[in-house]
């Protein structure tokens, strides 16, 4: 029976250059907000990526923050204004990878406040299961959901945020949206790649559309 510690690794492998012990000190801490040591072993510089984005599926986390009153519904979620590669403005949702070596749900935590900042006090859910699963294509017309990048496949969630969320670094604004508003269907309607879909989705599984 092998010992995972024991392995000899293929000169090919992921961990084929990597000493024994090198995430003893690594700390959930150190993906959310970094370790001040620079990045966190793993991480993928950008030739690197692309690299791996041509030749298998990515791990994403996909996030709708929500806003709820003091029984637990749901009376607003949230939606980010970006600059997309064209230039134009898109609005789109918390979205990024799930890094080597770290769990779901720290990448919620780092995600949500890459984007929402610090102080948003995401309410992490309990479990780890998602509400859906999208699976982004590069090719058109393969599924609803489009990423010209890669193949992606993406775990939503709904995740209640209770501080002040501002936006961050790339993003421009952060929205906000009653489920019943009129303008929900405009909101979902700039969301490019069948992001107002998952946006749907989430209400629906909240229970309010």
């Amino acid at each position: 029976m092998p010992v995972l510690h024991d392995e000899i690794p293929d000169d090919s492998d992921f961990d084929a250059g990597r000493t024994r012990g090198e995430f003893s000190n690594i700390t959930p801490e150190d993906f959310i907000r970094g370790s001040g040591r620079g990045n966190p072993p793993g991480w993928l510089g950008p030739e690197e990526i692309e690299w791996a984005r041509r030749r298998m599926p990515m791990p994403y986390v996909e996030v709708v923050p929500a806003r709820t009153d003091a029984t637990g519904r749901v009376v607003q979620v949230g939606t980010l204004l970006c600059v997309g590669d064209d230039g134009s403005i898109e609005r789109t949702l918390i979205t990024g990878r799930v890094l080597y070596h770290e769990s779901i749900r720290e990448a919620l935590a780092r995600n949500i406040s890459k984007d929402l900042g610090e102080l948003a006090l995401p309410e992490l859910p309990v479990g780890i299961q998602p509400f859906t699963v999208a699976e982004f294509f590069p090719t058109p017309g393969v599924s609803e959901f489009h990423d010209p990048r890669q193949h992606a496949i993406a775990l939503c969630y709904l995740v209640p945020v209770a501080g002040d969320c501002k936006s961050q670094d790339e993003t421009l604004d952060v929205e906000w949206v009653e489920p019943h508003s009129d303008m929900l269907d405009t909101f979902a309607s700039q969301m490019p790649g069948g992001h107002g879909k998952i946006l749907r989705q989430s209400l629906a599984w909240a229970g309010v559309l």
